[in-house]
């Protein structure tokens, strides 16, 4: 009995066959790809071409601008140059128009367009999915709900638990300045508002910066139920669990002077102004727009709103590089379309009261005790990440003032 043995050059011929095979077959893959990322950058061009643009590259369109400089100042000439808005090319098939004019971001904020997925999925392992990631039916329900939590009324026995995590912020602030009066206060403000924010909204009994420092020391004694200290906090907060309703720093009852705080309050508006908390935030929109002048745009264009170029828009601010707290004077409303440091329309920030509360009662308690002034060899120099942040820091001196009390009827 003869047997067949299929010799090596057919094997080889068989192999070479099928290479050539699925070359052909990723070459014509790749061809798709290539006219549907054509397609994709023509229907771009058509739907954005009412809208001015930097030069950019065909291919890494504007990425090698924002690598050579950085890009706070860069955004600040696009809104010197471009009045209203701006294309900017992310790549060649990828593009987003950046808005800065009040009555254009009127318009966005005033849809229900959704948060562009590719963008702000990546939020949901950190922080899940809250009241900031969803959408639609499901959104105005949880913020319905919400709400009514945020109430001006509601939130002022808070006041008390936030003056209480401010002093122990101060309270080492005075340790410190007595050895260097140079101190950099970014991690000292977190955990102070870390501080406030679990004893606000989980009723934790204590200090975030105390139980980290008593981690590191000596604990108390079992029998004495716990951390020595603990009952000297509680009875600092009154009773174990629930807000006090009239705590007061140096005999001012904070409750009582919040809506009494003018100048301050102007101050902390200008400075939002300079330096919003959340510089931009994305939309996609999900049905064509039209602005008021007349320019359009299509359903599926990305619109990144940016409230950094918008307050430091020359068309809208006289100097707006110039600190100046008299644009919100009480009374005046010139501005107030233009102001948005907790965004606007129906996904405003909902805690955006609570923040203004416990920054007025930073700033009262912290100008009572000390004496601030920059650091004129360490700059910040604000950069955006999720939220608008410091490169290098916030680096301040200090000077302990010698009579608080002094200092009351400035507030």
């Amino acid at each position: 009995m003869s047997v067949s043995v299929l010799s090596p050059t057919r094997a080889l011929g068989g192999v070479s066959g099928l290479l050539q095979v699925v070359s052909l077959l990723g070459l014509v893959l790749l061809l798709l790809k290539l006219a549907q990322l054509y397609l994709r950058r023509q229907w771009l061009l058509k739907a954005l071409h009412q809208f001015p643009c930097p030069p950019s590259h065909w291919f890494y369109g504007h990425k090698k601008e924002y690598q050579e400089e950085s890009e706070l100042p860069l955004l600040l000439k696009r809104v010197e140059k471009y009045p209203n808005a701006c294309v900017r090319w992310l790549w060649g098939t990828r593009a987003f128009v950046l808005v800065y004019d009040p009555d254009y971001m009127k318009m966005v904020l005033g849809r229900s367009d959704p948060k562009p997925h590719r963008t702000y999925k990546y939020l949901t392992p950190w922080i899940g999915k809250g009241l900031l990631l969803l959408e639609g039916q499901t959104w105005f329900q949880h913020r319905r709900m919400l709400t009514p939590a945020f109430h001006y009324d509601i939130l002022k026995p808070y006041v008390g638990l936030m003056a209480d995590s401010v002093r122990v912020m101060l309270d080492s602030w005075e340790e410190l300045v007595s050895q260097d009066s140079h101190l950099e206060i970014f991690e000292h403000v977190s955990l102070m508002t870390l501080d406030t924010i679990m004893k606000c909204a989980f009723s934790h009994q204590g200090s975030i910066r105390n139980d980290r420092c008593s981690d590191q020391g000596e604990e108390g004694s079992p029998a004495e139920g716990g951390r020595a200290g603990e009952g000297e906090e509680q009875e600092a907060l009154g009773l174990p669990g629930h807000p006090p309703l009239c705590q007061s720093e140096y005999g001012l009852p904070f409750r009582d002077h919040l809506d009494k705080m003018p100048y301050t309050t102007m101050c902390i508006k200008e400075a939002l102004r300079l330096y919003p908390p959340v510089p931009t935030i994305g939309r996609e929109l999900s049905k064509p727009i039209t602005f008021p002048d007349g320019r359009s745009l299509p359903a599926g264009i990305l619109v990144s709103l940016s409230f950094y170029g918008l307050h430091h828009n020359p068309n809208v601010w006289l100097n707006p590089e110039v600190f100046d707290p008299s644009r919100f004077a009480p009374g005046s409303t010139r501005h107030s379309h233009a102001f948005l440091p907790f965004s606007g329309g129906s996904r405003n920030c909902i805690g955006k009261q609570f923040a203004m509360n416990e920054l007025k009662v930073a700033v009262a308690l912290t100008l009572l005790r000390f004496e601030l002034s920059p650091d004129p060899f360490r700059v910040p120099v604000p950069t955006p990440v999720m939220v608008l942040k410091s490169k290098n820091g916030i680096h301040l001196q200090l000077r302990k003032l010698s009579d608080p009390d002094g200092d009351k009827d400035k507030l």
